[in-house]
């Protein structure tokens, strides 16, 4: 009864957000296969954004706490049912755990989906080697065949960050955004992924206009302008329209700070990563 109405609450709040104030005029099915930096750009301030500019969302996270590409790609191998299946449809989120990724992959025919590095590897060029063979076997696995990739870009850590993947660059902030670009950009090339939604630029945009506050404990991002930051750049890319102006502000962002998070998102938006490297 309980799997029957997690496959029946989709319907029903999809239903629910097409009689929002704002008529959708598209609905967009987005599967991030990440870890908690998935959860920090999906799981809220996303829908909201897209909804104010009568786009809608069903978002889903197949979330595993700092998973790697080698865990993901491991699990696709073994089916091992490691994942917490967070959901969003109408802005309302619903889990369910355990699950595996065939089968998250498997609940909805997605349109864009989402792959990404640990964040203490995202910088290392070396760790990137199983990247194909899990596009291929989601590309094999979604029901929609002509499935669109990207790949989500990690930010660096704050300066004054303990984690202990900190020391592979050197604890420096620089050394490791300037190492995640490039290896994004090489890695991405290798596995014919073209696009690349560039959290990492945006955060690092944003730092330089309001200082680096953006994450709560070094390496997460901060629970209102970090994580608005990277939402914002999340729904230029899945919509193709400029965030800058978007009338969404979450209550504890003031109008100075959303401008600024907007801008570094948009902003991000315009860079070529390969300028970056």
């Amino acid at each position: 009864m309980k799997r029957f109405f997690f496959r029946l609450l989709p319907l029903l709040m999809l239903l629910w957000c097409m009689q929002g104030p704002v008529s959708a005029k598209r609905v967009l099915k987005v599967l991030a296969i990440g870890n908690s930096f998935s959860e920090d750009a999906v799981e809220q301030n996303l829908y909201e954004l897209a909804h104010a500019q009568g786009d809608s969302l069903v978002k889903g996270n197949a979330y595993i706490g700092g998973c790697s590409i080698d865990r993901h790609w491991d699990n696709a191998l073994t089916g091992k049912r490691d994942y917490a299946y967070r959901k969003v449809i109408g802005g309302r989120k619903a889990e369910r755990k355990p699950a595996a990724l065939e089968e998250i992959i498997r609940d909805e025919d997605w349109d864009i989906i989402t792959l990404q590095q640990a964040s203490h590897y995202s910088g290392q060029i070396a760790t990137y080697q199983h990247l194909s063979e899990l596009k291929n076997y989601v590309s094999r696995t979604a029901r929609k065949k002509n499935v669109h990739f990207a790949f989500h870009m990690t930010w660096a850590y704050a300066q004054d960050s303990n984690h202990s993947g900190f020391k592979n660059y050197g604890n420096s902030q620089q050394k490791m955004y300037q190492s995640i670009v490039r290896s994004v950009t090489e890695a991405t090339r290798h596995a014919g992924i073209k696009k690349v939604i560039p959290s990492g630029v945006a955060i690092q945009e944003a730092r330089s206009l309001l200082g680096d506050r953006l994450c709560r404990d070094g390496y997460h991002l901060s629970l209102g302008l970090g994580r608005y930051t990277a939402a914002c750049t999340w729904c230029e890319f899945l919509t193709r329209r400029s965030v800058v102006g978007n009338g969404y502000r979450p209550e504890s962002l003031s109008p100075s700070e959303t401008a600024a998070a907007q801008a570094a998102a948009h902003k991000a938006m315009k860079t070529k990563l390969r300028k970056l490297r």
